[in-house]
């Protein structure tokens, strides 16, 4: 479906700027390429009913991440902890890298 770069990736702390969650701050769990979505640590959380299995011998009611689009997340830049666009640049080496357009500063 989707072959473009996106701004974020596993591991980033990102700012969820529109939808129920609006307003939250989490770090990125895992990305899914193909749908353009993101499952951010304790955002976008949902209740899912469950057997009881050898996981959860109890089962009942769990509450889990949903995946949020990336278009409602902004990476958080690293010099001010402010959401900031992305853009990309080559760095001294020349090698392709990632920097927060609030700052200017690279991101890891």
């Amino acid at each position: 479906m989707a072959n473009r770069k996106l701004h974020i990736k596993k591991g980033d702390m990102v700012y969820v700027n529109s939808g129920e969650s609006k307003g939250q701050k989490g770090r990125v769990l895992e990305i899914i390429v193909e749908d353009e979505r993101a499952i951010v640590e304790g955002v976008n959380l949902v209740s899912k009913h469950t057997k009881p299995n050898a996981k959860t011998p109890q089962g009942g009611i769990v509450k889990m991440e949903a995946p949020i689009h990336i278009s409602n997340l902004m990476v958080i830049d690293p010099a001010n902890g402010k959401p900031s666009r992305i853009g990309r640049r080559k760095n001294a080496e020349g090698k392709n890298v990632r920097y927060a357009k609030k700052s200017g500063e690279e991101l890891k």
